[in-house]
């Protein structure tokens, strides 16, 4: 990889508890080494009634994805994480895709996309330039953003060829 690239990290909802705070902050740490600027946004969440009906739950995707959007600029290249409709990768793989992202793409700048406990509104998806699940689980979203945290860098790791624990 020539030039550090920039990643942003769009999530419904925030981090509330001390420890998904700490694991986030000593990523963005270790990412620093990695990228220009990294960038974690949160948009609030929409309250969800245990009893949404099925239309309750499209309006309440649709305003977290209303939300989502006005942090997005037009020429990002978006990646939303979707556990039921997005592409699996493999670490090395996901490396590999985000190396020709910032090769072949032309891209400078990444950004991620995390959806709140209904997941993300079709309108998101649609704005995606890729999606992509970490598996079929069904995973909180403060602990979706320290797992994608993770993963960007490994993904990092392995495009230099360092070293990281197995």
């Amino acid at each position: 990889m020539a030039a550090k690239p920039q990643v942003k990290v769009v999530s419904v909802g925030r981090l509330r508890e001390p420890f998904w705070r700490d694991a986030q902050a000593e990523y963005q740490k270790r990412l620093g080494a990695y990228t220009t600027r990294l960038e974690v946004a949160e948009v609030a969440d929409e309250p969800t009634p245990e009893d949404a009906s099925p239309a309750q739950e499209v309006a309440i995707r649709q305003k977290e994805a209303e939300r989502l959007l006005t942090r997005i600029g037009e020429r990002e290249y978006v990646i939303a994480l979707d556990s039921s409709r997005g592409k699996a990768f493999t670490s090395p793989e996901f490396a590999a895709h985000l190396e020709r992202c910032f090769a072949e793409g032309g891209q400078s700048a990444l950004t991620f996309v995390i959806g709140g406990s209904l997941g993300l509104h079709q309108s998101l998806l649609t704005r995606a330039d890729l999606i992509v699940t970490f598996g079929a689980f069904t995973f909180p979203h403060q602990l979706m953003r320290v797992l994608l945290l993770e993963q960007l860098y490994r993904a990092f790791k392995i495009q230099r060829s360092e070293p990281y624990h197995k």
